[in-house]
């Protein structure tokens, strides 16, 4: 696990000056050591690529990167795992390949060298990789199928100027604003689709002329050209590609062979428990591989007893045989850590701080590679859309005879029988949006995105001052919402919900903010229930299998908790959430109200100021449907913005 930077393209003294300083800019990445390869040029044109690592399988020196296969040429810089390493150096031994290391880096070197693109396709883990091609004078981009390693990229001019491209790339957004080359300019769009989300939907980032390779994507770079066409070589199976089977054993293989994977390393690792079922699972199929008690599980408590829920982690440990850790965050220390736990964030999101507390009490526990259960609720039928999205899918049919305005003004009235009288703003819950979920007429994919989003369209319109018809599609750029539609039906097939999930919420959220939030504290998180296979053999299952009863994920208990008594999950579903709702209204709220109430601060990004105000009014009013996601994501947009210098 690491970090990589590049260059591809015109390699001046400013293209390398730019690579030194993105590679500096990812010290927390990759602490255990670093290394630069530069190629030979051809007028001026090659590759320069860095690296920076965080030593996890062969921690000697044959392992560094970036790394030069002698007898080829190519060259790598490369982070990740890849879990088949030693299936796929027994096949490559056969065709002929000679090792000298005991790492993965290698394989998936030498495994490029032999098979090219299609190598990528063999691979079976998590990535993001660069690599020289000397036969071609080309570099290879390629990403993991589900997007669990990031790569961010952007175009720029160096050196001799306009005729002198030059394509930059880096497992963070924030080391190619490091590199001195990236203009500090917010891209709109991208602003629009925070501000429905509550983060980025890709391939766009919040930078202007920045983006990132989308997951399961390769591409060659040319550096006469230094600009990339991203071709997808995996893609979830859709709705229409599923078969209808009832054998779940194929699912039980898969999962324990994703779990026992991922066990492989040769520094301390661990496992994060809740005590749900997701992160139960992979604890329970860990002790079962290890099969020597020897796993170490951690589970963050609060000390405000109405959100602390470490007693069922503890129980589901006490039941496996695991040596538990408990770590207590109270609201001081929260607010302590606060200041590091947003720098970590690469992009603004609303929901990722408390990955970073998470992250940080396990590595100042000595742990380096930690197991997670991120992917059961979308897997599996966790999620309250599961139910949501059909019901409502339902009704906005149901009500498509009945004009637009006079759906939403009687569901303003309902919305006021709900929640009583509306305060300085409108309630921006789901009960406050029912009307622009019914005026969908049933589209699937818009049902979802109103359903979820943060705000009610006709307060987006206050908070930046403009009409609908200025913005992305339901908080979806163009391309991405054609894309999205194209792949699931319109009926809302449990399976097209997955998907949605999985694209969205799990694919440009909680990866995401996985990704930089442990590594900001050097910390490799391993995601079993991601793994392709798992996915691909869920997909082949029948809905009446995999989800029901809905959100109960009845079939993961029975696969994947061995050992663990099933009345143990028999409770309501709740994530792991941080108190804010409380601490906005006390020990934050000098610090949160200032920014929000900074009308400078709000006018840099194209925020409506006033509307800003009101909002945070609302909220310290108890004003009904106004809770806390909506004030934090406001909150870390200002704050990282301000942090990074970037404006519109």
């Amino acid at each position: 696990m690491c970090g990589i930077t590049g260059a591809i393209g015109w390699i001046s003294d400013e293209a390398l000056l730019a690579v030194k300083r993105m590679n500096e800019a990812q010290r927390h990445r990759g602490p255990d050591g670093q290394g630069s390869w530069i190629s030979e040029q051809a007028q001026g044109r090659g590759a320069s690529f860095s690296h920076r690592r965080l030593a996890i399988i062969d921690l000697s020196e044959a392992a560094s990167q970036p790394m030069v296969d002698p007898e080829t040429g190519w060259v790598l810089t490369y982070n990740g795992e890849v879990y088949n390493y030693r299936e796929l150096r027994r096949e490559l031994e056969i065709e002929g390949a000679s090792f000298s290391s005991e790492s993965d880096t290698e394989v998936v070197l030498k495994a490029l060298s032999v098979w090219g693109e299609r190598a990528v396709e063999k691979f079976h883990g998590m990535f993001a990789l660069a690599a020289w091609d000397p036969g071609s004078r080309r570099v290879f981009l390629a990403r993991d199928r589900m997007g669990i390693k990031p790569l961010y990229y952007t175009s720029r001019t160096s050196g001799a100027g306009a005729g002198s491209p030059v394509l930059l790339f880096a497992s963070e957004l924030r080391s190619l604003l490091d590199s001195g080359l990236v203009a500090r300019r917010i891209h709109a769009q991208s602003l629009e689709t925070y501000l429905w989300n509550g983060f980025v939907t890709g391939p766009e980032t919040i930078l202007e002329d920045v983006s990132i390779l989308p997951p399961g994507c390769r591409a060659w770079c040319d550096p006469e050209r230094a600009t990339i066409d991203p071709k997808r070589y995996w893609t979830p199976p859709s709705s229409k590609e599923a078969a209808q089977g009832e054998d779940p054993h194929e699912l039980a293989a898969a999962l324990e062979q994703a779990v026992a994977e991922r066990l492989v390393s040769d520094v301390p690792l661990g496992v994060f428990l809740s005590g749900g079922v997701d992160s139960s699972a992979v604890t329970a199929l860990a002790a079962k591989s290890r099969g020597d008690g020897g796993v170490k599980t951690f589970n963050i408590a609060f000390a405000e007893d109405a959100f602390d829920e470490s007693r069922y982690a503890e129980d589901v440990a006490r039941q496996l045989g695991t040596e538990h850790h408990k770590i207590v965050l109270s609201s001081n220390g929260f607010r302590e850590g606060l200041p590091e736990a947003i720098s970590s964030l690469d992009q603004p999101t609303f929901d990722a701080v408390n990955s970073y507390f998470v992250s940080k009490a396990v590595r100042e526990a000595g742990i380096t590679v930690a197991l997670a259960g991120t992917g059961g609720d979308e897997l599996f039928g966790g999620y309250t859309s599961f139910e949501d999205v059909p019901r409502a899918q339902k009704w906005a049919r149901r009500a498509s005879f009945v004009p637009v305005p006079v759906l939403q003004f009687l569901a303003d009235k309902l919305a006021r029988i709900k929640g009583g009288r509306f305060g300085q703003v409108k309630p921006q819950t789901r009960y406050g949006k029912l009307g622009s979920v019914l005026a969908t007429r049933g589209n699937s994919l818009d049902i979802y995105q109103i359903s979820y989003s943060l705000f009610r369209p006709d307060f987006l319109e206050e908070l930046r001052g403009q009409s609908a018809g200025d913005s992305p599609r339901w908080g979806l750029p163009p391309e991405r919402y054609r894309e999205l539609e194209a792949s699931i039906g319109r009926e809302a097939s449990l399976r097209d919900i997955s998907r949605l999930e999985m694209d969205l919420f799990l694919g440009d959220r909680l990866l995401r903010d996985t990704d930089c939030t442990s590594m900001a504290v050097s910390l490799e998180v391993r995601l079993p229930l991601l793994d392709h296979k798992v996915i691909e053999t869920a997909s082949r299952l029948s809905e009446s299998l995999r989800y029901h009863p809905l959100r109960k994920k009845s079939l993961l208990i029975e696969l994947g908790t061995p050992g663990v008594d099933p009345s143990v999950f028999d409770r309501p579903k709740a994530g792991f959430e941080l108190p804010f709702q409380l601490w906005l209204k006390n020990e934050l709220k000098d610090e949160v109200g200032g920014l929000l109430c900074d009308s400078e601060a709000c006018q840099e990004i194209g925020l409506d100021a006033d509307a800003v105000s009101r909002l945070w009014s609302a909220f310290l009013q108890d004003a009904p449907g106004i809770y806390w996601s909506r004030i934090w994501a406001i909150y870390i947009l200002l704050r990282w913005t301000r942090q990074h210098q970037v404006s519109l």
